[in-house]
């Protein structure tokens, strides 16, 4: 009886959760900690499709789903700028599709230091 009812427990769950609409894909997470309007060091990416800068976009929308009731599928860096720091941050607008296959614009914001593997997202959010 136990192992029985368990089952069901398990297959309610697992329904309701594919039938739940994906929400929150609007939503932001983070605080963006840089001034965005201050041009402060802050220079266009010069190669938007080298690799390593599409390979950071996709990870920030994989980061970003991790924490919302989101699906997100990364197409690809659209425009983006950069700042030297101790290390680098990044402003990336990022093209995503959501669960139905609409296209939809999101900023990300990331930093990171190549040299100990750090890598951060410290916001990201839909843009109009």
């Amino acid at each position: 009886m136990r192992t029985s009812s368990f089952l069901v427990i398990i297959v309610v769950v697992f329904l309701y959760a594919i039938s739940s609409p994906a929400t929150g894909c609007g939503e932001r997470i983070g605080n963006q900690l840089w001034s965005t309007t201050i041009d402060k060091g802050w220079e266009p990416i010069g190669n938007i499709n080298d690799k390593h800068i599409q390979e950071l976009g996709s990870w920030a929308v994989l980061e970003f789903i991790k924490h919302v009731n989101c699906v997100l599928k990364f197409n690809k860096v659209v425009s983006g700028r950069q700042q030297l720091v101790s290390g680098m941050n990044y402003e990336l607008i990022i093209n995503a599709s959501d669960f139905g296959g609409k296209d939809g614009k999101y900023k990300a914001e990331v930093y990171e230091q190549k040299w100990t593997s750090k890598r951060e997202l410290l916001s990201f959010t839909k843009v109009n």
